[in-house]
Order: C-alpha cells, then sequence, then structure tokens
C-alpha cells in the first residue's frame, strides 16, 4: 500500500486572470475526480483537512496553489490531469513555474 504523503504544487495561473477565466478554472475543477465543492471559499475534493486523504487549493502570489495528502501516484496522476484540463479549458500551457511555465 502507498503511504499518504504531503503534496504541493504551484501553476501558473495567476490571481490577476480576468473573471471569465477563474469561471473556467472551476469548470475544470469540478470536472475533476473527487471534487467534492467549495468549503469557506475553498475547493476540495476527496475530503478535507480532519480525512486521510484530501486536496484543496488557494489563490496566492505565487499562482494557483494547491495542497494535497495522498499518496505519490495518486497525487501525480491527479494534479497531470488537472493541467492538461486546464490547458485545453483555459487555452494556455498550465505548469509549474519552476518548470518554465510563465
Amino acid at each position: 500500500m502507498d503511504s499518504i504523503n504531503a503534496q504541493n504544487c504551484n501553476l501558473n495561473i495567476w490571481y490577476y486572470l480576468p473573471e471569465e477565466v477563474w469561471n473556467q478554472v472551476t469548470t475544470v475543477y469540478m470536472s475533476m475526480p473527487g471534487w467534492i465543492g467549495y468549503k469557506n471559499g475553498f475547493p476540495y475534493w476527496f475530503g478535507q483537512e480532519d480525512d486521510q486523504v484530501f486536496i484543496t487549493a488557494s489563490l496566492e502570489p505565487s499562482g494557483l496553489s494547491f495542497y494535497a495528502q495522498m499518496s505519490d501516484d495518486e497525487w501525480n496522476s491527479w494534479i497531470d490531469t488537472f493541467k492538461l484540463e486546464a490547458t485545453k479549458v483555459l487555452g494556455f500551457a498550465v505548469g509549474e513555474p519552476e518548470d518554465g511555465f510563465r
């Protein structure tokens, strides 16, 4: 069985993007596996902080930031899917700024 680990990722989806883009981000959120909705304004997938497995996101100056508690394999699959879907829906390459995505 894979162990549960803390996971983090920042994406090049910036706070200053227009509202139309953020509406599309919400569409991507809702299409992702494990979507359970918003709590106190934050999106969640699979569970919340008091659950063993969960994903949440917040908007930071560094971009859209994800935090998760799940196995490495499950996390890598999920975040790769998010990047692919967001790229399709938003119309620009979505990835991590430290990997050169602007």
